[in-house]
């Protein structure tokens, strides 16, 4: 039986699963795009392929093994696109919720069923249908639960908007416990360097109580600002429009010092390097052409 414990996004990871690239399926069509930035690539004729998304995958399956960590993999299905498992479930304390994603990505729970099956059924929980709740917009800082979702009166005309207040009152009646605070989050359809998918791409806490952020992600001031009290001015690295395009804040802590980052985020790298880090680097390139990256791609089940 897996003994599920997530609490945070830093400590010591123990076990996750990792999306796969495999059988990927062919380029999707420009209607098929779920986010603005697939769309780019998709017209551009610059969607990636098969075989280097899964040569990333590899590399940064790699780095878990070094550090030991036990890592499961989505069963194939064949000609879909299986990379970002984040999306799908994530784990709060010891409890594993199933997300209520776009109905078209349902059988991507079927294909970590295997997974689930060890864990304990009465810590296992599906939301009411009308909860619209995604993992790239749930955080976890010890006693806190940072929530991104989309207030705007027209959430349901945004393919991009992926959790509503249904979802974060959810959260807060499961744990009544926790400081539940949500974002609302910039959304476009249209443009990708004004588009906050999740919360994960304009925001993430690293180590014990620093953080990455990107503060026009944010649709209220007031929300970033909540973010800069709670850890200090002094304690946020600031990256610009062009660099949250590049998914700059979609990296992915296995310890409290131990970060794995693209590698093209020189900046980054060095903010981490000077603050005494660790920093893994690897190639995520082509991953992040579908506005997903490190952290969209893993679903952490158990860390110290």
């Amino acid at each position: 039986m897996l003994q599920l414990n997530v609490k945070n996004e830093t400590s010591r990871l123990k076990t996750v699963i990792l999306g796969t690239a495999v059988s990927n399926g062919p380029t999707p069509e420009a209607y098929e795009a779920y986010d603005p930035k697939s769309l780019e690539h998709i017209k551009a004729g610059t969607y990636p392929v098969e075989a280097d998304m899964v040569k990333e995958m590899e590399a940064f399956n790699d780095v878990f093994k070094k550090y030991d960590v036990e890592v499961y993999r989505p069963e194939i299905i064949k000609d879909y696109n299986q990379i970002f498992s984040r999306d799908i479930g994530f784990v709060i304390d010891d409890i594993f919720i199933k997300a209520n994603i776009l109905p078209d990505r349902e059988r991507e729970l079927d294909a970590i069923q295997y997974v689930i099956d060890k864990m304990n059924p009465a810590k296992v929980l599906r939301p009411p249908e009308e909860v619209h709740i995604e993992g790239g917009d749930v955080m976890l800082w010890d006693d806190h639960i940072f929530i991104g979702t989309y207030k705007g009166s027209d959430y349901k005309d945004y393919i991009t908007a992926r959790t509503n207040m249904q979802g974060v009152n959810y959260i807060k009646e499961m744990f009544p416990h926790k400081t539940v605070k949500e974002f609302d989050l910039v959304k476009s359809r249209i443009e990708a360097r004004d588009n906050a998918l999740h919360l994960d791409c304009c925001f993430q806490p690293v180590g014990k109580d620093k953080g990455v952020i990107y503060k026009s992600g944010f649709r209220e001031e007031a929300d970033y600002m909540y973010l800069v009290n709670l850890f200090g001015k002094q304690n946020l690295f600031h990256i610009e429009r062009e660099e949250m395009y590049n998914m700059t804040s979609n990296f992915f802590s296995i310890d409290t010092d131990v970060v794995v980052i693209e590698k093209n985020f020189t900046r980054l790298k060095n903010w981490l390097l000077e603050r005494g880090f660790t920093v893994e680097e690897v190639t995520y390139a082509e991953i992040a052409k579908q506005e997903g990256l490190l952290r969209c791609s893993t679903l952490p089940l158990i860390r110290e």
